[in-house]
C-alpha cells in the first residue's frame, strides 16, 4: 500500500519532451462496469505489465492525496477481469521531465482523442507544497471529478467537451 501525492493539469500543448519520448500504451478498465460514477477499482495493462489497483481518497474533498493498493496480474487474469467491460480508457503515456519535475503526459486515444493530461507525483508533502506548474500546463484539474480516470471511462471527447470548454481547453493532436 502506498501514498500517492499528485497534481493533474490540462495541457496547453503537447510538450516537445513528450513528442520525443517513446510512449507506453495503457488500457484502463474500471470495475464494476455498472455502478458508482467514479469506481475506485481499476485493472490496467501498461505495455506487457498487468495490475489491479484500488485508490481511496484520504480526505473526501481532496483528490490530490490517495491511498493506493496494487497487485500484479498475469495476462489471463487481466483478460478475465475485463472481458465484457466497456468502461475503458486508452491512452499513450510519455514519462518525461518538465522544467525539472518528473511528469506523465497522457495523450488519450480512441473515443477521448484530443484530451491531454499531465500528472506530477511527489515523494512527500513538502515537494508538493513547493511545486509551481510549468508553462505547458493550462489548468489545474486535480479536483475536477469529470476528468478522473474512472469517470472518463466509457465516455467520448464530446461527452466532456462542455467541462473542457469551461476551462479554456481546445483538443490537442
Amino acid at each position: 500500500m502506498g501514498l500517492e501525492l499528485e497534481y493533474t493539469f490540462l495541457a496547453a500543448r503537447i510538450p516537445e519532451e513528450a513528442r520525443a519520448a517513446p510512449p507506453v500504451r495503457i488500457v484502463d478498465v474500471y470495475i464494476p462496469e455498472k455502478g458508482p460514477a467514479h469506481p475506485r477499482l481499476r485493472a490496467r495493462q501498461a505495455g506487457q505489465r498487468f495490475e489491479l489497483t484500488k485508490k481511496t481518497r484520504l480526505a473526501q474533498d481532496d483528490a490530490s492525496a490517495l491511498r493506493e493498493e496494487t497487485i500484479e496480474l498475469d495476462e489471463g487474469e487481466f483478460a478475465a477481469l475485463t472481458a465484457s467491460n466497456a468502461r475503458r480508457v486508452v491512452k499513450d503515456r510519455h514519462t518525461v521531465t518538465l522544467e525539472g519535475f518528473p511528469a506523465e503526459v497522457d495523450v488519450f486515444a480512441e473515443r477521448l482523442a484530443g484530451l491531454v493530461l499531465i500528472d506530477f507525483e511527489f515523494p512527500h508533502e513538502a515537494a508538493r507544497a513547493s511545486f509551481r506548474p510549468p508553462a505547458v500546463c493550462l489548468a489545474d484539474v486535480t479536483q475536477e471529478d469529470f476528468l478522473a480516470g474512472g469517470v472518463l471511462a466509457g465516455k467520448s471527447f464530446a461527452d466532456i467537451a462542455p467541462g473542457l470548454e469551461r476551462l479554456g481547453y481546445a483538443p490537442l493532436r
